[in-house]
């Protein structure tokens, strides 16, 4: 057991000393507030160091040198290249705080009222009514993969085997199934990492708000400083916060880290909806083939493809606030070049083989 407790303090000192190593590059990539917060975070982080280091100490165990990890390392190096904002998934997961001003810089500060009547509901009513329109979203976007990918594999494969429709048909089949696997495969893997990202870091969070708050308070204070709260407010609204033990660790995550726990679905869900999404797109083009193997079923799977293309076309134009018209004819043009090149090389390929 005193094994175990040794081995939990070497690496929270670890943790914190690479935290450090990260904020000095977040600084020198970074100007003004956003530069100070990130030089008090790193003072914070060497402080807490310090204080694990005095622990392993009085544990009778050797204070290991600091040496960043290959990791962390590599974090560094694509800070200085890419910037902050596209590492940010990457930087919570190094334990990096203040994450959060990357979501609300150059938007006005919540007031200290309604931080302190509701401190960790700031915004929820925002991300809440934005969630139905992210998962409708995210349907359409997938049912547009599954109708271009499909339709483009329907049509090459028809270019080869134009008088073999039960081909085509199988083909088609194959591609709506190993599609809709792939992409929920895909999306199972990428929200079950948010999720393990999350209650790894939040399991953090609850240790250090009960054995060290005043740094708890102190980190997140310098967060509602950057966005504009004055210091003694700050300090009030992060004590508050902090001393909320239950949703003061919802706060925690959105503020120190950027994390929002209240959009991580479940994995298997999100792998189901994603799979249902592409699959519907899938089957628009090989319906044709489902229904007839007559000689015109490609020229039907063409018209099907083309005015499923201009519906979904013009449903992108919702999200993206383009002319309605434009989208539609553009999501057309596209998908109808990816046919044509796969036609292409299907008839090729079909001339050759024959």
């Amino acid at each position: 057991m005193p094994d175990q407790k040794i081995d939990v303090v070497r690496m929270s000192f670890e943790e914190e000393r690479a935290s450090a190593y990260l904020y000095r590059a977040m600084e020198s990539v970074e100007t003004g507030a956003a530069a100070a917060m990130f030089a008090k975070l790193r003072k914070a982080s060497e402080a807490q160091s310090e204080i694990w280091a005095e622990q392993l100490s009085s544990m009778g165990a050797a204070v290991p040198a600091f040496r960043p990890s290959l990791r962390a390392r590599v974090v560094r190096w694509l800070l200085f290249r890419l910037g902050p904002r596209r590492m940010l998934p990457v930087l919570a997961g190094m334990k990096v705080r203040g994450l959060s001003i990357y979501s609300t810089r150059g938007a006005a500060a919540a007031t200290v009222e309604e931080a302190l009547a509701s401190p960790s509901t700031t915004g929820e009513k925002w991300h809440r009514a934005a969630q139905g329109g992210g998962a409708l979203r995210a349907a359409v976007f997938g049912m547009n993969d599954g109708l271009v990918s499909n339709a483009s594999l329907i049509i090459g494969v028809a270019g080869g085997a134009a008088d073999q429709p039960e081909v085509v048909l199988l083909a088609g089949v194959a591609g709506l199934i190993a599609g809709g696997f792939s992409m929920a495969a895909g999306e199972y893997i990428s929200v079950a990492t948010q999720k393990e990202l999350y209650e790894h870091q939040i399991a953090l969070e609850k240790a250090e708000m009960a054995v060290f708050p005043e740094e708890e308070i102190e980190e997140l204070a310098m967060v509602y400083e950057t966005k504009g709260l004055p210091r003694d407010q700050a300090v009030a609204v992060a004590t508050r916060i902090v001393n909320d033990p239950v949703n003061g660790l919802d706060t925690l995550a959105r503020e120190e880290l950027g994390l929002d726990p209240a959009g991580l679905s479940s994995p298997v869900a999100a792998a189901s909806a994603s799979f249902a999404a592409f699959a519907v797109g899938a089957l628009i083009p090989l319906m044709p083939y489902l229904v007839t193997r007559a000689p015109a079923t490609l020229s039907l799977t063409v018209v099907v493809t083309e005015v499923a293309l201009l519906l979904v076309g013009a449903v992108m134009s919702l999200f993206t606030g383009r002319n309605m018209l434009w989208s539609a004819l553009r999501m057309a043009l596209i998908g109808s070049a990816a046919a044509a090149i796969t036609f292409a090389i299907g008839r090729l390929l079909g001339v050759s083989i024959s």
